[in-house]
């Protein structure tokens, strides 16, 4: 949902909030624990075949996901940790318009605006995406990481 302010201003400013035209924050809940596969139809069920399956993105990265899906005319900038029960997590993510007068003339923020952008949370590109596609890490040890996993696969060991 949209929400007026940062609950966590300090974090928001930091990760490139500002308080002006053009930015959104949203709060979005994303729910704990592993995903599940659909229950099989008829038939025998092998005992090693789990139904559990843990995704290969963060919860932050679904998050995120959920908010560009939810308003689709903004991109996501960043996001930060609000809390958690135990059922769910919430975030609060950051969104821009690429198309605002406000972000198209500040210097800092009008690299969005470019059509290599759009919809960069969805190819891993936030933060949180590239942590969970391991682009934290560079030197030995990372070289089967750039330019993808995908694109290294079969390669190496």
């Amino acid at each position: 949902m949209k929400i007026e302010r940062p609950t966590r201003p300090d974090r928001a400013r930091q990760l490139g909030y500002r308080a002006k035209e053009g930015f959104v924050i949203a709060r979005v809940k994303v729910p704990k624990g592993n995903r599940k596969t659909p229950k099989r139809s008829g038939g025998r069920t092998p005992k090693a075949s789990g139904r559990f399956f843990s995704l290969g993105k963060s919860k932050q990265v679904v998050a995120e996901e959920k908010a560009a899906r939810r308003f689709p005319n903004l991109e996501v900038l960043n996001s930060y940790w609000v809390g958690e029960d135990g059922v769910s997590k919430w975030y609060e993510v950051i969104l821009l318009d690429p198309n605002h007068p406000s972000i198209r003339s500040d210097k800092d923020r009008k690299w969005i605006s470019g059509r290599k952008h759009r919809g960069r949370v969805f190819r891993g590109k936030t933060s949180a995406g590239r942590k969970s596609r391991g682009l934290r890490n560079k030197g030995i040890g990372a070289e089967k990481i750039r330019p993808s996993l995908r694109a290294n696969k079969g390669r190496g060991k």
